[in-house]
């Protein structure tokens, strides 16, 4: 058992993995703005942990070092444990819009960069050296292979993208500058489903960035129609083909990194995590279609800028270092998050 500190743990990916380390036994410090998540994510995943519950939950942004120290100086008696120290960080606090960044680009340097710097500081202030890092397969840019692996190009082409590459780089910066460091650079393709109680799930604020949150929108009634961006790209049926992961294959991703860097010598793990299966657009909306038995009507529009035409993981290094691989398939993914989508109309506001 661990004292960890979560980052962001009110997010999507960050309260599903809060579960998993919950349910493995680990006392969490989670830290949170709120900006895009709601605190009301982490009551449902109280509710769903039960007994095997131990955690805090501290209103603060990484970006304030004294909200960062209040973390690591807050002491939780819950059943006779304490909090004494933090063991490890998991850190998915940021921004994380392709388009949003475009158009404040500044704001996500200061939020992705400078608070990740706020974090490490005070993390090495207290002697606490192991962190997992939500990093992104954005950071590929237009990949030049597929499945892409680790050693391609670091070649991003938005400052989302870059923001997340250039943190990667500090943490390969302070690895190489001091001994006794554990890190881990996870880069994730495309997150989708939910928690299959339907009690957590994604919930973006106004107009989702990403596909599979539109699709359920639409199939609810939210939205008229689903736009996809092109109808010519070079794929099987022209459109754009994505590797597409369960948020809870993703979060027992993080649980099993963490085991491994606790375990194991200090080192600095990278790693893709994804299925390794590239879906179209098209497909995903006749798999949801089929399995959900909802229409879920589209329309053809001009592609989108910075759209590569095929994205998917070479995640074989992941399956070779921690033993992990996805378990859920699309028929999953679909039927979990429509659940999702059925009992939280509105998400977390429903």
């Amino acid at each position: 058992m661990a004292n960890l500190l979560i980052t962001g743990g009110a997010g999507f990916i960050g309260s599903h993995t809060c579960l998993v380390l919950l349910e493995a036994g680990h006392q969490l410090i989670v830290i949170d703005n709120f900006i895009n998540s709601s605190p009301e994510s982490l009551k449902r995943v109280e509710k769903l942990a039960g007994t095997q519950n131990h955690l805090t939950l501290i209103k603060g942004d990484i970006c304030i070092e004294s909200d960062v120290e209040r973390a690591f100086a807050v002491a939780h008696t819950s059943n006779a444990l304490s909090y004494s120290s933090i063991d490890a960080v998991i850190h998915f606090a940021g921004l994380k819009s392709v388009s949003e960044s475009r158009i404040h680009p500044l704001y996500y340097w200061d939020v992705n960069v400078n608070g990740s710097h706020t974090l490490l500081k005070v993390m090495a202030a207290h002697g606490c050296r192991t962190i997992v890092f939500s990093s992104s397969a954005t950071i590929y840019g237009y990949p030049r292979q597929t499945p892409t692996p680790e050693d391609a190009s670091i070649a991003p082409i938005n400052p989302y993208g870059h923001t997340k590459a250039t943190v990667e780089q500090l943490l390969a910066d302070l690895a190489g500058s001091e001994s006794g460091w554990r890190i881990a650079r996870l880069r994730y393709f495309n997150p989708v489903g939910a928690h299959p109680s339907g009690l957590i799930g994604e919930d973006p604020r106004g107009i989702p960035n990403n596909l599979f949150p539109l699709i359920t929108q639409v199939a609810a009634g939210r939205r008229s129609h689903l736009k996809i961006f092109g109808r010519d790209w070079p794929t099987s049926d022209g459109t754009g083909i994505r590797d597409y992961i369960h948020v809870m294959d993703l979060a027992e991703g993080h649980y099993t990194t963490l085991k491994v860097l606790l375990d194991e010598k200090p080192q600095m793990l990278t790693l893709n995590l994804g299925s390794g299966v590239g879906i179209s657009v098209l497909e995903m909306i006749s798999t949801f279609e089929t399995t959900c038995n909802q229409k879920v009507p589209y329309q053809f529009t001009a592609r989108r800028f910075g759209d590569a035409p095929k994205t998917i993981a070479d995640a074989s290094l992941a399956q070779a270092r921690l033993g992990w691989a996805t378990k859920r398939d699309l028929i999953e993914i679909c039927r979990d998050g429509w659940a999702w989508q059925q009992a939280n109309p509105y998400g977390y506001d429903s």
